[in-house]
């Protein structure tokens, strides 16, 4: 039995995010930069080996600032989301990383000042450096929730195909299960009929009803034939056709045989139409039904005269319907149907061999 197998949806809290390279470049940049553009650092207040530990300091407190945001930002993301409550979740990120960025950033800065600076704290030049520090944090979590949002964009798009890819390959296969009990439940009442009325051909019958149905299990799974597969089946059916109904059912064939290895088309549609214009048609001997094959500008045209049976009741159509369906889940084209006053007439679009 084939599953139809749901792909899931990623909790946001489990989503991984590749941003080594982001964060091994960006931290010693802003470690550097943030000091120099606030005039925390100048080298000419410190000695040279001063100077490179003092940097190191610096870099340190951007490290520390970035991975204490970085983890509020992934934990935060499990409980707000941007679709549903996107007011409260940009509230929560602001206020969450303020109170950790600024408490943070000065606690630090004025350690900078107790370590590397013979001086007072300069609190101009620290809450400088924080509201810059600050700035940078909102821009990099911005970034962050950026990238977080075309990833979720990505999945959903992604999940969405797979789930119309898998309904669409549920539907096709209950399209394909229904085509075995319409033919069986047809072919026991024909060789029933047949061994009562005429039993000489009844073993004729059954042995031609083994090779038809060999392949239908053959193809059953299969979304394409080739035209000449197809074409050869037919001809086989039609034998069957032949036993039953002698001279009253006649099919002409008038594909080339340049044409058949050219095209493709799904597994028993012919079969399923000659069905069709035996079950909704009048015939005899006298006036045998009489179905024309043929291709032209990439359709299977299957046509025959018109004389509709006097039906108690409307038909549901629904072999054409069911055919259709398969039709479009399998090739993305409808079919084509039309009726006139004397011919009833169904296209069937062709794949071309590539």
């Amino acid at each position: 039995m084939n599953q139809l197998i749901i792909p899931t949806k990623e909790p946001a809290s489990k989503q991984k995010l590749n941003d080594t390279g982001f964060r091994v470049i960006l931290i010693p940049f802003l470690g550097i930069a943030i000091p120099l553009l606030t005039g925390l650092t100048s080298q000419s207040a410190l000695s040279h080996w001063l100077f490179k530990l003092s940097y190191l300091y610096t870099i340190m407190i951007a490290f520390v600032v970035w991975e204490g945001n970085r983890y509020l930002l992934f934990t935060l993301r499990s409980y707000f989301n941007w679709f549903q409550k996107p007011i409260r979740k940009i509230l929560t990120l602001f206020l969450a990383v303020s109170f950790y960025t600024i408490p943070i950033s000065i606690l630090l800065l004025v350690g900078w000042y107790h370590i590397f600076a013979n001086s007072q704290v300069d609190w101009e030049i620290v809450l400088t450096t924080t509201l810059v520090i600050m700035i940078c944090v909102i821009f990099i979590v911005h970034v962050y929730e950026t990238v977080f949002l075309v990833k979720e964009s990505e999945n959903e798009m992604l999940r969405n195909a797979q789930l119309a890819k898998a309904k669409l390959e549920s539907e096709l296969e209950a399209l394909k299960n229904q085509i075995d009990p319409h033919f069986v439940f047809n072919s026991l009442n024909t060789l029933s009929h047949l061994i009562e009325e005429k039993p000489g051909k009844a073993r004729q019958f059954n042995d031609s009803l083994a090779d038809v149905y060999r392949y239908i299990l053959q193809n059953k799974k299969r979304d394409l034939v080739l035209l000449r597969e197809e074409t050869i089946f037919i001809k086989h059916f039609f034998s069957l056709l032949k036993i039953r109904y002698e001279d009253a059912v006649q099919v002409n064939l008038n594909i080339p045989e340049s044409m058949t290895d050219q095209y493709l088309l799904p597994p028993i549609s012919l079969q399923a139409l000659i069905e069709n214009a035996i079950k909704h048609n009048e015939f005899s001997d006298g006036f045998p039904l009489i179905i024309d094959v043929r291709v032209d500008h990439g359709e299977v045209i299957v046509s025959n005269k018109l004389r509709k049976k006097l039906l108690h009741r409307s038909s549901s159509k629904t072999g054409l319907q069911n055919l259709n369906e398969r039709y479009k889940l399998t090739t993305g084209s409808a079919i084509r149907v039309f009726e006139t006053e004397s011919a009833f007439i169904v296209g069937l679009p062709l794949l071309k061999m590539e």
